[in-house]
């Protein structure tokens, strides 16, 4: 275990797998003690000030297995404070702590396009994919999408030459849909190939809006081609549009509906798109260090939270979801003590967090 704890991973990971810390907390625990041992050290005091007296740190020998199953599959563990992280993705305010990755890493330096799309796509529907995704990845663009059927395997299959990035929604070890299990694994030879979830985790429904949002937030743009009202590829093109992105669709007939929710989004105010240049087009003159730039409350601070304090916040918290800014507008505190009495909330497992910026009482 010793070469573990030296490089970090195993800390952070530890950090990572306890219960109650999510997205929000990892980053916000690393920028209040500096390391993740640190953190480590501090948790059971921060959970018990928020009424939880039994959280302990994840079982040591749980962890060293997870980082010792990734190794044995050829992946890494690529943390958020690495240099090599997707800056894009980092921006987000529920950028993943860690992803599992076997690939290329320097694709992610790349400008990155998303291109999304229905399951049960037509054969046309396909086709165009296919040869839209060819043509970016020949100018330098690399394409992400989430390795479904129909359009996210034409997607990749067009770009794979020239660079593609696979976001699944199970364990990096885990090839789904099955019919895709040798593009997936070409895709980790020869692209790049991203997890969230802990290798050996089936697909399940629930983890696939995380997928999505991890999708949208490599992207400076989203590209719909062919997809229901509400599926979700609509999700993700929702996602990409509150994170500042580009979101981009292919018209298509009225009579078909696999094509309403692209027609729809152009009624919306996406961008129509028929070729590799019209999407070019969109995201070019965007500078992707601006893009890039930490969202607010990033890097947040902290400060002393009085027993009083933490009791205004939990009074203006209900079941319904609300912005952190009304919280600190209406309790008058400091925006720090908010924070550090929210993050304290989510330790002791009372506090929820939703998309947005929202949070609950859990």
């Amino acid at each position: 275990m010793a070469d573990r704890e030296a490089d970090g991973r195993f800390h952070k990971l530890r950090l990572l797998r306890t219960a109650n810390v999510g997205p929000v907390t990892y980053r916000q625990l690393i920028a209040r003690f500096g390391t993740a041992a640190a953190a480590i050290e501090a948790l059971p005091y921060l959970a018990a000030r928020a009424g939880r007296r039994d959280l302990r740190p994840a079982d040591p020998r749980l962890v060293e297995r997870e980082l010792h199953a990734i190794d044995r599959v050829g992946a890494q563990p690529l943390f958020v404070d690495q240099p090599t992280y997707p800056a894009l993705l980092r921006a987000t305010d529920s950028a993943p702590p860690m992803l599992t990755v076997r690939g290329d890493l320097g694709l992610l330096a790349r400008t990155g396009i998303a291109m999304v799309g229905a399951r049960n796509a037509s054969a046309a529907a396909c086709r165009f994919a296919r040869g839209l995704s060819q043509q970016l990845a020949r100018e330098g663009a690399v394409i992400i999408s989430g390795l479904a059927r129909g359009i996210d395997t034409a997607a990749h299959v067009g770009a794979l030459d020239g660079g593609t990035i696979a976001v699944i929604a199970s364990g990096i070890d885990i090839a789904y849909p099955p019919e895709n299990a040798e593009l997936q694994e070409r895709i980790a030879r020869e692209g790049l190939l991203i997890a969230e979830q802990p290798i050996g985790t089936e697909p399940l429904a629930r983890h696939f809006p995380s997928r999505n949002r991890i999708i949208a937030g490599l992207g400076l743009g989203t590209v719909v081609v062919e997809a229901a009202p509400k599926s979700g590829s609509l999700i993700t093109a929702r996602i990409a549009a509150e994170l500042g992105r580009e979101v981009m669709a292919v018209p298509g007939s009225p009579l078909d509906p696999r094509a309403q929710g692209c027609n729809q989004l152009i009624r919306d105010g996406a961008t129509l798109v028929q070729s590799a240049a019209d999407v070019l087009e969109q995201v070019r003159p965007i500078d992707a260090r601006a893009v890039a730039q930490p969202v607010d409350g990033f890097e947040p601070a902290f400060d002393d939270v009085s027993e009083a304090d933490l009791r205004a916040v939990i009074d203006l918290l209900g079941p319904t979801p609300v912005q952190v800014d009304e919280v600190v507008r209406l309790s008058g505190l400091p925006s720090a003590v908010v924070q550090t009495a929210l993050f304290e909330l989510e330790l002791g497992g009372r506090l929820e967090r939703h998309a947005g910026g929202k949070v609950s009482l859990g």
